[in-house]
This record gives structure tokens, sequence and C-alpha cells, in this order.
């Protein structure tokens, strides 16, 4: 196979390899991919599927690279500012196996541009949204499809790494992102057609004076400026969501 003779050439893949073996690494290089939300959480979630063998990946962010994204964002930093986010991963991701067919999507996932991403052509589906209602909108339509679905939650004001875990959504606890959605879905009666695993943090969010100042120390209402994030934290968040799809593909994950 192709793969084999790429992996005979390339020994970046070796130590995938000693753990899984060359068939089901030929299964992890087949598979197809997509990331909507290639953030703090998604972009981690992103280099750790190249690195792990994934060669079909599509990512899709339709922002560009902001200063404030540079203390937790894998394409962020002071030469990228201003660039969308997924050209910037994309040059990475084949930076790091030039043979990886990297798919990048400048564009947004919401009710009106779901039908052009076929999320029926692909193996898996990740979420990493941050928007309330176009993660709603995902969830529903991925877990209508064949395709496996992972989905994180929120990640804002939380440090602590030893209370980052998977469950299956509706039992997700002391996650305010999960509980917004689960009354979304009730008030609405439309309910995901089925189960699907969610990283998240039940550690109690971090606040203090100035979680709703910025820099100026001016007083912020905008909910997006407010969610102070860490890396270690998002990061965590998007290599649990690597993990979730490796470890299925591999069998170690039901």
């Amino acid at each position: 196979m192709i793969m084999d003779a790429m992996c005979e050439k390339y020994e970046c893949f070796n130590r995938v390899m000693r753990i899984t073996g060359r068939e089901t690494f030929n299964k992890i290089c087949e598979t197809r991919v997509i990331i909507f939300g290639i953030g703090g959480v998604g972009s981690w979630c992103a280099e750790s599927l190249i690195r792990s063998g994934i060669m079909h990946l599509t990512i899709v962010d339709a922002d560009v690279v902001a200063a404030s994204n540079i203390n937790r964002q894998l394409p962020a930093t002071t030469s990228t500012v201003g660039l969308p986010k997924v050209n910037v991963m994309k040059a990475r991701l084949l930076d790091i196996n030039p043979h990886a067919h990297i798919t990048a999507i400048n564009d947004v996932y919401n009710e009106h541009t779901a039908e052009k991403f076929n999320l029926e052509s692909y193996d898996y589906i990740v979420d990493a949204i941050d928007s309330l209602s176009d993660k709603a909108h995902l969830i529903l339509k991925a877990t209508s499809t064949n395709a496996k679905f992972v989905s994180s939650m929120g990640a804002a004001l939380k440090v602590d790494p030893t209370a980052i875990k998977m469950a299956e959504f509706w039992k997700v606890k002391g996650c305010p992102l999960a509980a917004s959605l689960r009354r979304k879905f009730k008030k609405s009666g439309i309910y995901p057609k089925r189960k699907f695993k969610c990283v998240y943090s039940d550690e109690q969010p971090m606040k203090n004076d100035d979680t709703c100042v910025d820099l100026t120390g001016a007083m912020s209402f905008n909910k997006a400026s407010i969610n102070g994030a860490i890396c270690h934290t998002t990061a965590i968040f998007g290599l649990y969501l690597a993990a979730f799809v490796l470890n299925h593909i591999i069998g170690r994950e039901k």
C-alpha cells in the first residue's frame, strides 16, 4: 500500500506503528476527519491527529488570528496575527506531514452553511465550536449521520487539568455550556439522534476582580471578551478529542 511505502521512507510514524501495528496504522491513514473550530481546543486536536498518522483532515474556522489568541491557540504567534487560522494551521500541519491531505475551509458552520460540509463523507466529526447556537445545530446534524461524533464542552475559566474528563453528553456534570445546550434542546423539543461523548471539566469556573475588566481597565460586557482561558486547559481538551478519535480507530474506545 502507498501508506506502507511512505512509512518505510519516513520514520516519523515509527513509534505510532509500534503501538498500533501496521494494519491498524493503515486504518488511521485512511480515516477521514473534520474539525469545526481551530482555536484553543481544535488546533491542538488537529496537530495531535496529524502527528498520529491521520492523512485526511478538514479544518473549518472563519476567524483570523488575533493577539488575544496567542496565550492558548496553536496557530497564533506574533507573526501570524491577522492571517486566517485555517491557512496558518494547514501550512503547519503540512510541514509536519507533507503527504497529508489537508482541506482548509475559511468559513463558519451554522444553519445556513451546514449543507456545504457534506458531513456524511467523514468517518469522524469533531466539534470545537464556541457559539452555543452553532454548536447545538452541529450536534443535531452530526448525530443524524453515520459518522462518529465527539464534542468539546466549555474550557473557559478552568485551570485544573485533573478535573478534565469525558462522558456521554447527558451525563456531563458541572459544565455550564453542557447545561445550556440541554436546556436549549429541551425547550425546542428537538434532541440529538443518538448518544455522543464530550470532553468537559467539572471544576468550578475561576473568577476574580479582573474577570470583566479589559487591558485598559474598562469594564467589559462582551461575553466573548470575559471568558478567560489558559493554554494547558484548552490544549488538554483538544488532546482528549484527538484521543477519542485515535482510540476509537484502534478499538480502545467503544
